[in-house]
């Protein structure tokens, strides 16, 4: 896709909520810097936090995603998206219910992309993974 950063940032925030995961995953360039707010080691209970570089990759990061959750009861949201340059950074709300025992959670976001030859080329992440990790940790 070529387009300047607003525009491809709306449209990987378009294709996400669709849950198009091959094509958002078309958005990103190889390899991309990708980077997930979590200690290097991860969590067990949440295992699409990992190192991830090429479309395949990110392509899996939201099939994970999808597949821990329960898409329909998905009530994540953005609310601002600000851009200079080549860089955004996109602030909102994650909502998300497990898909294996019901628990719901929230947490904020802040995303910092930088886009490139209309090519996402940096993915950092920065959420409450504590949240995230109980949530997925429960048992109900």
């Amino acid at each position: 896709m070529k387009g300047d950063t607003r525009d491809v940032v709306e449209e990987l925030m378009r294709r996400m909520a669709k849950g198009d995961h091959d094509r958002t995953a078309e958005l990103f360039a190889e390899p991309a810097d990708w980077q997930l707010s979590w200690p290097a080691e991860g969590h067990p209970a949440v295992p699409w936090i990992r190192t991830r570089s090429s479309r395949a990759d990110v392509a899996d990061h939201f099939r994970s995603l999808e597949t821990h959750h329960v898409p329909e009861l998905n009530g994540s949201s953005v609310t601002r998206i600000l851009v200079d340059g080549t860089h955004a950074v996109v602030l909102g709300e994650i909502a998300q219910t497990v898909r294996a025992h019901g628990a719901a959670y929230t947490s904020p976001f802040a995303l910092h992309l930088t886009v490139e030859d209309g090519q996402i080329t940096r993915y950092h992440v920065y959420e409450d993974s504590l949240t995230v990790a109980r949530a997925l940790s429960t048992q109900a």
